[in-house]
């Protein structure tokens, strides 16, 4: 018997890492997406079709919504994230709202929001658990909330996120770790070069959504490190396997590096070959801003290793500008997480 695959919807679907996830099972359909970011919102399309909204939230949830099985999103996170200001008046923290808007209308048999974990603590996310109460848009919706580190899920990286699985009518999806051992970042570069030179993303464009955008790259174009000073070429050469700011020796810490040589243990620190990495952010080019030095290399990681690590399959395009791709990749969730939340859906599906 052949069964037909489930429709789903990516809202704030950056460059598709969930949506990725979703197609890997080969059990989903992209029919819609909706993404601000005009290189973000063309790499989804590269990869997924142009059948992504470019633009607003508010304004495409007031109009005509397609049916859908299954909707995805993760609402931008800066202002409950550790990183940022965590700011309650942050206009960001109630995107959610326009996200509670489109499953209302649509009414898919599932919903998938992810986050990061303040998230659960924020009055937000009271607010919309309370929309699942009867009388609420989400009434009739079965909720269950998970704390997950996508190291547990297949990513070679440690990566806390909160996870909100809906179910229409249903018990609650059961996700959990299938108990494989977590891949290591040596387990993810497999067979990707150490040495690298290269510094520039090569010379091409392509027109997606109807603009023009640098792209699309492979991952051997993005497999591009920086063009560091002198001074840090030094500093890295200083930083033994595994280390990190404090085995520089004085006259190359910062001024604030020696005055505080207790805290965060990550800036200019080594990845380990043999664990999985940490979190992948949107700096992850920058040494400085934590543990993003090659194992052994003397220079950060690029943005195809930072890519494999977040578990984008190696056949993935990218669209944009060196620094949006980074942002891209540093934003999404990783696949390999998407995908288990996908298997979670299609066992409770099927049972």
């Amino acid at each position: 018997m052949i069964m037909r695959r489930l429709r789903m919807i990516d809202l704030f679907a950056g460059c598709g890492g969930l949506t990725s996830g979703f197609m890997a099972t080969g059990r989903f359909e992209s029919v819609a997406a909706v993404e601000w970011d005009p290189d973000a919102a063309a790499t989804y399309a590269h990869n997924f079709g142009e059948h992504v909204h470019v633009g607003d939230i508010a304004d495409w949830a007031q109009g005509e919504l397609p049916e859908a099985d299954v909707v995805v999103g993760g609402p931008p996170c800066q202002g409950f994230s550790q990183l940022g200001k965590r700011d309650p008046e942050d206009p960001r923290n109630s995107m959610w709202h326009h996200y509670v808007t489109a499953l209302d209308k649509i009414r898919p048999r599932y919903f998938v929001m992810e986050n990061v974990p303040q998230f659960l603590k924020s009055a937000e996310y009271a607010q919309f658990i309370a929309e699942t109460a009867e009388g609420g848009r989400l009434d009739g919706y079965r909720v269950a909330t998970y704390l997950v580190n996508a190291a547990d899920y297949g990513a070679a990286q440690n990566r806390r996120r909160a996870v909100v699985l809906g179910a229409r009518d249903e018990q609650p999806v059961l996700l959990a770790p299938d108990g494989s051992l977590p891949r290591t970042v040596a387990d993810a570069w497999q067979g990707l070069a150490t040495d690298v030179t290269e510094t520039n993303l090569p010379a091409c464009s392509t027109i997606v959504n109807g603009r023009p955008v640098p792209g699309p790259f492979k991952l051997e174009d993005i497999h591009v490190t920086r063009n560091p000073t002198e001074l840090s070429q030094r500093r890295y050469r200083e930083i033994p396997p595994g280390g990190n700011r404090r085995n520089l020796p004085d006259d190359l810490k910062a001024p604030c590096w020696r005055k505080h040589d207790s805290g965060s243990g990550d800036v200019m620190g080594r990845l380990h070959a043999d664990r999985p990495s940490v979190t992948i952010r949107t700096e992850f080019f920058k040494p400085e801003k934590g543990r993003y030095l090659h194992p052994t290399a003397h220079r950060p990681i690029t943005h195809a290793e930072a890519a494999l690590l977040q578990g984008f399959d190696e056949e993935f395009e990218w669209c944009g500008t060196k620094v949006s791709i980074a942002k891209q990749i540093g934003n999404a969730v990783p696949p390999p997480l998407a995908g288990a939340i996908a298997r979670a859906i299609l066992a409770h599906l099927d049972n």
